[in-house]
């Protein structure tokens, strides 16, 4: 397990670059999702765009006039933090050995911290010169849906994250209300489906604000999302920050499958579960005292065939709605099933005694069938009207 990049690049190239401590492996790899998916999600509103499907909007901005006190404030703010921070962590000796820690103190690099954001400006400043006028302009401009992208990504992270905390949080109410403020700040704790629901709300206010059709979006984000959830696994399986499966002690009955796959025990796991590591010293020297489906590996091979299956049928299905439907009923069933070899939280008070993942997959499941079958008729004048 590399619970954060130190570890990776340790490991694999022999370097020890203590400032990689900073970046987790988990939100690594969730930045890497974010990124892949967003390429993706581009070049499907474009096409989109291509085909008639989305329009622009105008607006109107000043072009070649100063930069406001507020802006030169921020910039300098922003390049302080990251020096002091970020830039710190690399000068300071032994921060980082509890980068959590660290992140959320005080502590930090001042010099550092007030060079970059001169520096930062600075560039500002040269920005400004480069683009000034005599005479500042007022143009209007067209935006289209893919020149949006940046906040629709912005809005995806910070509503996904904010949901995924609070979901976690509630379906392990005993664990918060012993620690609130060590569960918020905590980097690991995230539940998929509460990001997914609080991101999905966010977007869609977002999306009616700047008069972009919600059914043809959600089906532009089809494969985005399914990409994302799978690569986003890929931080969860090497970090091993808990979404793992129940204990599996039965020997490999595939002669094909490295032990690894089958069960583990996740040495050097990132919270720090499990029994010491025999001649393991300082942080991350634990591991699971049975071995455990890797549950988060088995979600990344099918997540990733679930994308080429939705990819294959984007240019296929021209209904609305139809393509999103099909996430959903893919999605659903997914996690459905992962979850019955899966680690999680279950309500015993509930019959079947199902996990919260279930209970929502269920209802995502439910709701891509209805879709499917009713799209033609919820959505069929639109499919209509784009293709005049």
């Amino acid at each position: 397990m590399y619970p954060n990049l130190y570890y990776a690049f340790k490991d694999l190239f022999g370097i020890e670059i203590n400032g990689l401590k900073l970046i987790n492996s988990f939100g690594f790899f969730v930045a890497l999702s974010f990124g892949v998916a967003g390429w993706i999600l581009s070049k499907e509103l474009i096409r989109k765009e291509k085909q008639g499907i989305f329009s622009y909007t105008e607006q109107q901005i000043t072009v070649g006039g100063p930069v406001s006190i507020t802006d030169w404030i921020i910039t300098f703010l922003l390049g302080f933090v990251f020096g002091y921070k970020f830039i710190g962590a690399f000068l300071l000796p032994d921060v980082l050995q509890d980068p959590p820690a660290y992140i959320f103190s005080w502590n930090g690099h001042l010099a550092a911290g007030i060079i970059t954001g001169l520096v930062m400006v600075g560039l500002k400043y040269r920005e400004f010169k480069q683009q000034q006028m005599p005479k500042p302009e007022i143009r209007t401009i067209r935006i289209w849906p893919h020149d949006r992208l940046g906040d629709i990504i912005l809005y995806a992270a910070g509503f996904g994250f904010l949901g995924a905390k609070i979901f976690h949080n509630l379906e392990n109410w005993n664990e918060f209300s012993k620690d609130p403020i060590g569960s918020l700040l905590s980097f690991s704790g995230l539940t998929f489906y509460g990001g997914l629901i609080c991101a999905t709300i966010a977007i869609i206010f977002y999306a009616r604000k700047h008069s972009i059709s919600v059914i043809h979006l959600a089906d532009c984000m089809a494969p985005t999302m399914m990409l994302a959830y799978g690569l986003g696994r890929i931080g969860c399986q090497v970090s091993g920050d808990g979404d793992w499966g129940i204990a599996n002690t039965r020997p490999n009955p595939f002669s094909f499958l490295p032990d690894w796959a089958w069960s583990y025990r996740y040495p050097h796991n990132v919270i720090g579960e499990g029994i010491p590591i025999d001649g393991c010293t300082g942080a991350y020297c634990m591991q699971l005292p049975q071995p455990v489906y890797p549950t988060a590996l088995y979600e990344i091979v099918m997540c990733l065939l679930l994308f080429a299956v939705i990819w294959y049928f984007r240019k296929k299905i021209h209904i609305p709605g139809k393509l999103a439907g099909l996430y959903l009923m893919l999605n659903g069933a997914e996690r459905f099933l992962i979850e019955k070899i899966r680690v999680n939280t279950r309500y015993e008070s509930l019959p079947l005694q199902p996990t919260q993942a279930q209970i929502i997959s269920t209802l995502l499941l439910l709701s891509g069938i209805v879709l499917f079958i009713k799209s033609k008729d919820w959505f069929g004048k639109e499919s209509a009207k784009a293709s005049q």
